[in-house]
């Protein structure tokens, strides 16, 4: 009796050694190449929302320098705009022709061609 108990726990042990073999051992093998495949897909999709925040963040700035050099080349030169924002130049003052350095010269010629 002992020797028919011992071979059926070596049947038992031998079904369990080729169920091991044939099914659980696939099916790991599976699972740990689908885990990396799973976890490339998420550093996947990390890496283009990221990228995509990036664009996005540089559009707005493109847009920014857009607006901003609009503004300077073309709407600072439209009257209406000039009036609104304050940006209408002054009338420019002719400068004095008797001004501190040109009365200086003025006087030094003065005193070199009475001494001549």
């Amino acid at each position: 009796m002992e020797s028919s108990s011992s071979s059926t726990s070596l049947n038992f042990l031998s079904y369990w050694n080729y169920l091991n073999f044939l099914l659980f051992r696939p099916v790991l093998a599976v699972l740990f190449v689908l885990s990396f495949i799973i976890l490339w897909f998420c550093w996947l999709i990390i890496l283009f929302s990221s990228l995509f925040f990036l664009l996005e963040c540089i559009n707005k700035n493109f847009k920014f320098i857009g607006w901003l050099l609009a503004w300077k080349l073309v709407l600072v030169h439209v009257p209406l705009v000039q009036e609104i924002f304050g940006l209408r130049k002054k009338p420019v003052k002719p400068k004095p022709p008797t001004r501190r350095l040109s009365r200086y010269y003025n006087s030094i010629n003065s005193h070199t061609s009475t001494s001549q």
